[in-house]
């Protein structure tokens, strides 16, 4: 979870190569309204996130149904969001992908082919709410290399204590 341009992508992709587990790019499952939205530099509202973030959920109902681990992308910004993911689902767990919004800034203005252009990321940081305590997660920097951050991160998810760069 986090903002756009935070490094989900990538570390969901590493996490889902490591242990072997079916991964989910999120934004696959945006309407092409939603996309369309995004596109043009306007916000989603919650009316346009229900939907999308009930399809990510029934991806997840199906993967616990089958006894399969997965890892899905979702920006997951507020808390009734991640309420939603987890309904149901009790192996739900969130890593919170967090960098600095001058780097991410930086991230979203350079890197090709993806809708979400980078005058949404104040959106994005203004209805971001950070992992609250109860909630079943991890917070990870993203700074250094990449397969620093996937350490750090399968680390805090324990998933791989003897993880090695």
């Amino acid at each position: 979870m986090g903002v756009s341009g935070s490094g989900k992508t990538t570390v969901a992709k590493g996490i889902s190569t490591v242990m072997r587990w079916e991964f989910a790019e999120g934004d696959a499952f945006h309407s092409e309204a939603n996309v369309a939205k995004m596109a043009s530099g306007r916000p989603l509202t919650d009316d346009d996130r229900w939907p999308w973030l009930e399809s990510i959920g029934d991806w997840i109902s199906g993967k616990e149904a089958a006894g399969e681990s997965a890892v899905v992308t979702c920006s997951a910004l507020r808390r009734v969001y991640r309420d939603l993911l987890r309904r149901g689902r009790p192996h739900v767990r969130f890593l919170h992908m967090e960098a600095p919004s001058e780097v991410i800034q930086d991230r979203m203005e350079h890197r090709p082919g993806h809708y979400m252009p980078p005058s949404l990321l104040p959106s994005q940081l203004a209805t971001l709410e950070p992992l609250e305590p109860d909630e079943p997660g991890v917070n990870v920097v993203n700074e250094g290399s990449a397969a620093e951050v996937l350490d750090r991160a399968l680390r805090a998810l324990d998933l791989r204590k003897d993880h090695q760069s």
